[in-house]
């Protein structure tokens, strides 16, 4: 059964699943879609058009799915999809899309945002990234699956994270960060691979060394992009983990952080 809150206001053209709780003084707005099993916590605003999925946890305070902050945006009819088992803390906030970029912003599943994160406009979230307080994603950014973001991290406009990646605390980054990758100061510099969190998701000691080996061949070997691109894939066949890599450097626009 539904649990709302008698001081919540929900547009009667908000549709939520029979089951979803929301909390004292929260605003659903019109064009919002809200999946079973969510939790909606005190004081939160949703607004439209928006869609979210099952069993999410939205926190008191957080703002989802309003207007992008972008002084080109005018009105268009751009939308928030979110998925499933997200977590959104205290005083998150997460824009819609923009006509610069897709019309949507667009998170996947199992999802971590702390306290006082920021999901801008058009922004593409994989699926079992944390963003731990503060940290922050500008417009346009492409946060690949497992990434993780310290405390005040913050991504420039347009850049992508890639997979297993992690940006320090206080990181910049100002370029595309590849897959595996460490990367820590402002701007945000490549430190190693994140062997630490390749082993609590269940990488093997060899895989590691593999990547580490694949990381000297971008970084430490002084080849160009081009001809350690063409390294990487010749390895891939026997080395399948260095795909995530090999498919993520044709889709640098940025420039790889160096």
């Amino acid at each position: 059964m539904a649990e709302i809150h008698p001081t919540a206001i929900i547009d009667p053209k908000a549709e939520l699943d029979a089951d979803v709780s929301v909390g004292p003084y929260s605003i659903i707005g019109a064009s919002v879609t809200v999946g079973s099993g969510t939790v909606i916590g005190p004081h939160a605003v949703i607004l439209g058009p928006t869609r979210i999925g099952r069993d999410n946890r939205i926190f008191q305070f957080a703002s989802i799915g309003d207007v992008p902050q972008d002084k080109k945006y005018s009105g268009e009819d751009s939308r928030l999809e979110i998925g499933d088992r997200n977590v959104f803390r205290e005083c998150c906030t997460v824009n819609r899309g923009t006509v610069t970029g897709s019309l949507v912003t667009r998170i996947a599943d199992d999802n971590l945002f702390m306290a006082y994160t920021h999901v801008a406009h058009d922004c593409v979230v994989g699926s079992h990234c944390i963003m731990a307080n503060y940290a922050t994603l500008a417009g346009h950014v492409e946060l690949d699956n497992w990434a993780i973001l310290g405390g005040y991290a913050g991504v420039h406009q347009f850049c992508k994270i890639g997979a297993h990646a992690f940006l320090a605390n206080n990181a910049a980054a100002t370029r595309d960060v590849p897959p595996y990758v460490m990367a820590a100061g402002a701007p945000a510099e490549p430190k190693g691979i994140n062997a630490e969190g390749l082993k609590r998701r269940g990488f093997d000691a060899d895989a590691i060394a593999r990547i580490k080996n694949a990381y000297k061949v971008l970084y430490r070997s002084g080849l160009k992009l081009t001809e350690a691109t063409e390294q990487l894939q010749a390895l891939v066949e026997a080395q399948p983990e260095l795909r995530l890599l090999v498919d993520f450097l044709p889709r640098v626009t940025r420039s790889l952080i160096r």
